[in-house]
């Protein structure tokens, strides 16, 4: 009998994003398929444009091997671009828009990239630093014609570039099918949060088996809808916004600006969404505002279905059945009371919801669940092609990041440190020279760097990064994400830093949220800003009573011992955050090291 796996290798075997572009052209052409600021092209004008442009890309002289930069904004012009080298059988790579001058000089000089594509002014400004130091870089495209500096020949208008539509010709087809599963087809930095970026090389098998066993694990309706708005740099959107849409024609709405996720979540109601914990951090803070403002006669009905629904998650998490009369009165009032409140969100039509990159609180999946809308753990890396291990609605457990996809096996090493080996691990790491290093052992198995765990369920939890294990002065191992996930469970709290390595116990930095905790703040009469805040005694006694909540869970040593409060925000531009916002754990400690100094003495 043939499996699951097998069944998803033989399809991947063959297929590449250029050829499933085409059929989804030519078996949808009407179909819409990318949505960005008005404006949606269908599958058939989708290829099209990207083959105009393929022509103007050939024209500049890339071929196959060569790097292409892209810094631009979440628009159609962002995929066109991309996926009109990929034809060349170029490597494209998006860069983020957070990277600071230095970050962007070692990613131009690695990638050894001949051609920069950038939208504009702020790009450009962003760029100009580093060009003169880049002897390979042969043409700079720019999008907006305003932003075009005279007199400098390496500099091309995109416009210009792209000349006259063209519609799919005999050349065309030619680099369609020339293009094989096994060619390099994207780039992707990881955020060096230990290091130099690498240079992540997937290639077309990577992409379209991770796609397909996403899409064979969570099954969607046909045509999906989903909201693109991570970073184009970050792996997820690269499968979720660009592979996975090809591979089952769905319909990729954009939202350029993250702080207008929800009016577009209203405006798309998608079928599937991945966030990272902050995401879905925020939405809950704004349900539970919404939630405690009801009045008793309509709280009554609501609170009576979250504990319905959330019964029936807590029996599914843990493996068991859920009784048929149980599963009837939560459809009943899932209909009549839930679908609404996600309604509210624009999430009422979800059918995949995902977190993944980071630790998520506990009672933000709780309370979610509560909602009928379970948001399912995944766990991988850039290498990975993303996700690894997937939650599934019958397979999941609260705290675990599911099991290992198809066709893709996990293992645990001696020291603890996860094993992954299958069809989704990377190509390598890109060399200056342009050659790839393998990133897997004599046996195929990549070490991803995170201790973890399997049950017997074959679930996997995380329990740390390798690097990040804090060893105390006493020889206790503990792992911070697992402490700092409870401090973020207060609404107060955007970010939190654990503290101890070679110290005699934890500490913690708390950075305030800047979006709820001045609604807290008003919420309880108080009306200052955030760096007031940090110094509110109402504020600090929240916050002390938020530590001894997530201390009482804990081991002695696991415990946090003094915290400070800090106005914040963190972000990429101020040192603390990568940009996929993962903690600068190094650039914590040494830019804030005065106030971490004065909890041990």
């Amino acid at each position: 009998m043939t499996t699951t796996a097998e069944l998803l290798h033989e399809s991947a075997q063959e297929a590449t994003i250029t050829r499933l572009l085409r059929h989804d052209a030519e078996r949808f052409p009407d179909h819409p398929a990318l949505t960005s600021g008005g404006t949606t092209l269908t599958w058939s004008r989708l290829r099209a444009e990207v083959a105009t442009l393929t022509r103007g890309l050939a024209a500049l002289g890339i071929r196959r091997g060569d790097r292409v930069l892209i810094a631009m904004s979440k628009r159609p012009e962002h995929w066109i671009t991309d996926l009109a080298a990929v034809h060349l059988g170029a490597l494209p790579c998006s860069t983020y828009d957070t990277l600071s001058t230095e970050q962007i000089g070692h990613i131009a000089r690695h990638s050894n990239a001949s051609t920069l594509v950038l939208e504009g002014a702020e790009q450009l400004a962003r760029w100009r630093p580093v060009l003169d130091d880049l002897p390979n870089l042969r043409t700079v495209v720019v999008l907006d014609p305003d932003a075009l500096p005279p007199g400098d020949p390496r500099f091309v208008g995109y416009a210009e570039l792209r000349g006259e539509p063209a519609t799919p010709d005999a050349a065309f087809e030619a680099l369609t099918d020339a293009v094989g599963p096994t060619w390099p087809l994207t780039l992707v930095y990881t955020s060096g949060t230990t290091g130099d970026p690498k240079g992540v090389v997937l290639s077309h098998r990577n992409a379209v088996y991770e796609s397909l066993a996403q899409e064979h694990l969570v099954p969607g309706p046909e045509h999906p809808r989903t909201v693109a708005y991570l970073p184009m740099a970050h792996i997820a959107e690269r499968v979720l916004g660009v592979y996975l849409p090809i591979c089952n024609a769905g319909h990729v709405t954009t939202c350029p600006d993250p702080k207008q996720l929800l009016p577009t979540l209203l405006a798309v109601r998608p079928h599937g969404i991945f966030g990272v914990p902050r995401v879905w951090e925020k939405l809950v803070t704004g349900l539970r505002a919404e939630l405690a403002a009801l009045p008793p006669e309509h709280a009554a009905p609501v609170e009576a279905a979250r504990r319905a629904a959330f019964e029936a998650h807590r029996l599914r998490a843990e493996g068991a059945e859920v009784p048929a009369e149980l599963a009837e009165r939560v459809r009943h009032l899932d209909d009549a009371v839930l679908r609404p409140i996600r309604a509210a969100i624009g999430l009422d039509e979800c059918v995949r919801a995902y977190s993944g990159a980071a630790p998520i609180p506990v009672p933000v999946l709780e309370f979610l669940a509560g909602l009928g809308l379970p948001v399912l753990e995944v766990w991988g890396l850039s290498e990975t092609t993303g996700a690894a291990t997937v939650s599934t609605p019958d397979r999941f457990a609260t705290g675990a990041v599911g099991a290992a996809m198809p066709g893709v096996e996990v293992d645990v090493a001696e020291d603890g440190e996860l094993l992954v080996r299958g069809p989704v691990v990377c190509e390598g790491y890109l060399r200056a020279d342009g050659g790839i290093d393998p990133v897997t052992d004599g046996e195929g198995w990549l070490r991803t760097g995170d201790v973890g765990a399997i049950d017997e369920r074959g679930l996997v939890t995380i329990t740390d990064r390798k690097k990040e294990l804090i060893i105390t002065d006493g020889g206790k191992n503990i792992a911070p994400t697992k402490v700092e996930a409870l401090l973020r469970a207060h609404p107060l709290v955007g970010q939190a830093v654990v503290i101890g390595d070679r110290r005699p116990y934890l500490t913690a930095l708390l950075v305030l949220d800047e979006d709820a905790a001045p609604a807290w703040a008003a919420a309880h009469g108080i009306t200052t800003g955030l760096p007031e805040l940090a110094e509110h005694a109402e504020v600090l006694a929240a916050l002390d009573h938020a530590v001894a909540e997530a201390n009482a869970p804990l081991s002695r040593a696991e415990q946090v011992k003094a915290h400070r409060v800090l106005p914040g925000p963190w972000t990429a531009e101020s040192g603390e955050l990568t940009p996929k916002l993962s903690l600068r754990r190094k650039a914590v400690a040494e830019l804030h090291a005065a106030t971490i100094d004065s909890m041990y003495t």
